[in-house]
């Protein structure tokens, strides 16, 4: 399946997928505190998105049972939202992705729930800065690489380290359409970029080893050492100029 580039019509669409994606994440922020479930951030997310006239894009992906990823400290992504509650100095994950007008927007924040440490805090704030680190290079004239080698440079220079096992990806009228957008830099510079490419840029990034493991659950992706993970994703548009990004309001 080629990279899908979309015209003007179909970037409008885009926006308004974005703006409601990035809505519903704010929604979900205020409701973050100790002894809220993940359980309950979902429904607030759900009620939300469908409040707008959209769809949200996980439930039923591929199986997926909830509306949101919720995931806990040492969960990189994937986590299943339940009756756990959230206590203070956890932070939490949130992905979501809504689907209207037949197209998507996806995107990621880690929140800090009440006080946390000093270095939990910095894993969210360098996760947050390896995306715009990588968004410098996601203009005409670079490569798809440019914006992986830039994230990998970014969070391996801060101490910590990328997931290597899930990347980010091309979006639109499907949730996941090529190419596949690494966190870290592989052979060669990837595909040119061109005005009209909607891509989901997403940093997964842990405090410690990259490599993670999926809970029996076939969903929860975590951290092999036990050791905290962070998330920052955002759907951005490749225009003639700087990118613009669709899931920030």
């Amino acid at each position: 399946m080629p990279i899908t580039i979309k015209n003007n019509e179909q970037i409008e669409y885009m926006r308004i997928a974005g703006r409601i994606t990035a809505e519903t994440l704010n929604v979900v922020e205020a409701c973050i505190k100790p002894g809220i479930t993940t359980e309950e951030l979902n429904n607030a997310a759900e009620e939300f998105i469908i409040s707008k006239g959209a769809y949200p894009s996980f439930k039923g992906y591929s199986g997926y049972p909830a509306s949101i990823c919720a995931s806990v400290n040492e969960e990189v992504i994937h986590g299943l939202p339940s009756k756990r509650k959230l206590v203070d100095g956890d932070i939490i994950s949130i992905d979501v992705g809504v689907f209207i007008n037949g197209y998507h927007g996806d995107a990621a924040r880690t929140f800090a729930v009440g006080k946390i440490d000093d270095e939990s805090q910095r894993l969210i704030d360098i996760t947050r800065q390896s995306f715009f680190e990588g968004i410098k290079f996601a203009e005409e004239g670079y490569h798809l690489h440019d914006i992986s080698k830039a994230i990998q440079n970014f969070v391996e220079t801060n101490g910590f380290s990328v997931v290597r096992d899930y990347v980010g990806h091309g979006i639109g009228t499907n949730m996941h359409e090529p190419p596949q957008i690494p966190n870290y830099k592989l052979p060669g510079r990837g595909p040119k970029l061109v005005k009209g490419m909607t891509l989901a840029i997403e940093p997964m990034v842990n405090m410690k080893v990259f490599d993670v493991d999926v809970l029996d659950d076939g969903w929860t992706v975590v951290t092999r050492d036990g050791k905290r993970s962070a998330h920052y994703e955002n759907t951005v548009l490749i225009t003639g100029g700087k990118p613009e990004i669709l899931t920030i309001i």
